[in-house]
């Protein structure tokens, strides 16, 4: 993990912000504590914020694979117009999900390497749209809608060739696995046009990752709809749907917020053509802050010029800092008690680097972060981890206890 600069030697979260529910369930939790925390209604209320800042021509869906705990998805499914499912597994849970919340159950499924097994899973479920990300996913798709009798709705998901809004993860605008390239397009939809087995909707461009800036975002929103309205009139489409994927980026390190107002107010100014549906896929942002990530310390160390604390759970259940290099802060809890019977170690008033138990120097959750007071069995707590968290993890590496997920209530 290769932090800039000015990111080194940052202070850790204030403890005292930390919410008094989250404080009692940390005390109530078996040692070493370890464990997630969520408030769903956080998520609920994030989501709510979106969706009636966006014009109603606009669809909000939930990016299931950023946090799958069943009451955090329940509480969104009763807000979110519908959800993004890359899985079988997440395809299932987004249609009991919204059967509980009594809405209509609505999805479209994204991700390379759709095989046919899953297509036919995806469509059993009920998806709305499948977003086809190469020709073959699209002959699999039109093989089966031929079989059936009925065309499959799809979207071809779209590389541009050129991406400018910028995030902290690109998968457009160069060589990836993501979507068809957009010279490549007409090509695909030619091939769609004459086959009864697929009724192609529209477009599905997901570029970027976690962008903060507002009006690039909706700077590319717009690009999305007029590129599309072009491809699609070229190509004799009737153009019903355009996906502008997910991206909406969350401040982990501080700073500016993205800015929900500003984006709205630029999509309503957009205007699509009558009937033409603009959907996006929010995941990161809308969880992001209805989770905690509790770790205990239970080692300090000094080796070499530098501080170390290690912590019961690492990479193996709270990857999200070490793979996207993300200045994740932390807030130490003190715990007063100790029965060990040996020294307490600490580190005062200096920089510390967090690490979790695994065989493995790439087990980083933080590095060189400033801390006024830092012992064995205190407990670490990582807020704005209610995204990519558990789900993006390595749990098997090294077969560690697994930690609790609970549900809190911060209000």
């Amino acid at each position: 993990m290769e932090y800039p600069p000015s990111a080194r030697g940052a202070p850790a979260y204030d403890a005292a912000a930390l919410p008094g529910p989250v404080l009692a369930a940390i005390a109530a939790l078996d040692r070493p504590a370890n464990a997630y925390l969520y408030d769903p209604s956080v998520a609920a209320c994030q989501a709510a914020t979106l969706r009636s800042a966006l014009p109603s021509w606009v669809d909000v869906f939930y990016a299931v694979k950023a946090n799958s705990f069943p009451p955090v998805v329940d509480a969104l499914a009763a807000v979110v117009d519908g959800f993004e499912v890359a899985s079988a597994a997440e395809a299932h849970q987004a249609r009991e999900a919204a059967a509980r919340a009594g809405r209509a159950h609505r999805a479209v499924a994204s991700g390379p390497g759709k095989n046919e097994v899953l297509l036919r899973a995806l469509v059993d479920a009920g998806i709305e749209t499948v977003n086809v990300e190469s020709r073959l996913e699209l002959e699999r798709v039109a093989a089966i809608g031929r079989e059936r009798g009925i065309p499959v709705p799809v979207a071809v998901r779209v590389n541009p060739a050129g991406v400018e809004v910028c995030g902290a993860l690109a998968m457009g605008g160069g060589a990836t696995p993501f979507g068809v390239p957009e010279e490549d397009v007409p090509a695909i939809l030619e091939r769609a046009r004459c086959d009864p087995g697929v009724d192609v909707a529209g477009f599905h461009v997901h570029a970027v990752s976690g962008n903060l800036d507002a009006a690039a975002h909706v700077a590319y929103v717009r690009w999305c709809l007029e590129w599309s309205t072009a491809t699609a009139a070229a190509a004799g489409i009737e153009l019903r749907l355009v996906d502008a994927g997910g991206g909406l980026g969350v401040a982990f390190g501080g700073g500016d917020p993205f800015d929900v107002d500003a984006f709205a107010g630029g999509v309503r100014d957009l205007r699509p053509p009558d009937g033409l549906r603009l959907a996006i896929e929010p995941g990161r942002w809308l969880v992001a802050e209805c989770g905690w990530y509790v770790a205990e310390v239970v080692d300090v160390k000094h080796s070499r010029g530098t501080w170390f604390a290690v912590v019961r759970g690492g990479i193996n259940q709270f990857m999200l800092p070490a793979s996207w290099d993300i200045v994740h802060r932390f807030a130490v809890v003190p715990v007063d008690g100790w029965d060990v019977r040996a020294d307490r170690p600490e580190v005062t008033h200096d920089l510390v680097t967090i690490v979790g138990e695994l065989c493995t120097p790439e087990d980083v959750l933080a590095r060189d972060v400033r801390v006024d007071r830092l012992r064995a069995g205190d407990v670490l707590v990582f807020p704005q981890a209610g995204s990519y968290g558990w789900e993006f993890a390595l749990h098997h590496f090294l077969q560690h206890p697994v930690p609790p997920r609970l549900a809190v209530d911060i209000s």
